[in-house]
C-alpha cells in the first residue's frame, strides 16, 4: 500500500476538489423547500422509547404500531420506560401526561407480549379521552367534586 504525501497532490486536483465543494454549497443554498407539502404534513404526538431489553424494544415497537393509528394525538406525548429489577427481570411503565397509566413486570425469559400491548393501548385511549374531557370542559375542574 502506497501512502500519498501532501506534496504529491497536484494543484489541479486540489482546485477541482475546492470547486466541487463550492458547487455543492451553492447548489444546497439555492434549493428552495417545497412549502406546499408542509401544509399537508401533520405531526402527531411523540412516543419516547426508553426501553433497554429485547422484550422492552418489542413492546415499544408493537405499541408504536397502535400509536400511529390513534387519531387526534397532536401534542400528546407518551413515554415507555423500562428499569432493571435485580434478580427478577425488568419493570416496564407507560407514562402519559405525567401519570403512569400502565405498569408490568417482564421476567428474564421471552414471553408473548401482544396481550400486554393491547391492554396498555386500551388504557392509553382511556387516558386520552379523559384528558380531552378535562381540557374541553371548564365545568369539570380538578378542584370540584
Amino acid at each position: 500500500m502506497k501512502l500519498i504525501n501532501k506534496k504529491q497532490f497536484t494543484p489541479l486536483s486540489e482546485l477541482s476538489f475546492r470547486l466541487s465543494r463550492w458547487l455543492l454549497i451553492i447548489g444546497l443554498t439555492l434549493l428552495k423547500p417545497n412549502f406546499a407539502l408542509a401544509d399537508e404534513l401533520a405531526l402527531s404526538g411523540l412516543l419516547l422509547d426508553n426501553t433497554i431489553s429485547r422484550q422492552g424494544h418489542e413492546f415499544a415497537s408493537e405499541f408504536g404500531k397502535y400509536w400511529r393509528d390513534i387519531p387526534d394525538t397532536f401534542g400528546q406525548n407518551v413515554q415507555i420506560k423500562e428499569i432493571i429489577v435485580p434478580q427478577a427481570g425488568t419493570k416496564l411503565t407507560v407514562h402519559f401526561a405525567n401519570q403512569t397509566i400502565y405498569q408490568t413486570y417482564m421476567g428474564r425469559r421471552q414471553t408473548p407480549i401482544k396481550q400486554r400491548v393491547e391492554t396498555a393501548v386500551v388504557l392509553l385511549i382511556d387516558a386520552l379521552s379523559r384528558s380531552g374531557i378535562s381540557q374541553n370542559n371548564p365545568d369539570l375542574a380538578d378542584d370540584e367534586w
